[in-house]
């Protein structure tokens, strides 16, 4: 299986890997979408991107045993960012199934990443200092 996420995509939308003609395109697409997932906190915090052929989907997450589906998940939602904005099909209503896809993949990603790593957003109380606190 290929792990370089530029030759992979390449694939998935049936370009020889090593046509490189379109690379900076699918690059700037590819990147796109990692845009996208950091914003939904999925990958690393500092955000992930990539510059051509050599970043391998192992890089993108640290421990890719209890994070297969999340990678998994990712792949898809790059190929179908990367399938909409290079190469749409010519249907509006593949068009509109294969946007569909994408929410319902980012949605699960989002979903996933909340269920092990979900912060309380209900704020800590300070109690009040007390009266003769000297303040």
């Amino acid at each position: 299986m290929e792990q370089s996420i530029l030759k992979s995509t390449k694939k998935l939308l049936g370009i020889e890997p090593d046509d490189t003609s379109y690379d900076l395109d699918l690059t700037t697409y590819i990147n796109s979408e990692f845009s996208t997932l950091t914003g939904l906190g999925v990958g690393p915090a500092a955000g992930f991107f990539i510059e051509d052929d050599t970043a391998k989907w192992s890089e993108l997450l640290v421990d890719l045993d209890s994070d297969e589906v999340q990678l998994n998940l990712i792949k898809i939602a790059v190929y179908l960012r990367v399938r909409l904005v290079f190469d749409p099909p010519g249907q509006t209503f593949l068009i509109d199934a294969l946007q569909k896809q994408l929410t319902e993949t980012e949605w699960r990603l989002n979903t996933n990443r909340e269920a092990t790593d979900w912060t309380d957003p209900t704020p800590v109380t300070v109690p009040e200092p007390s009266e003769g606190f000297g303040l």
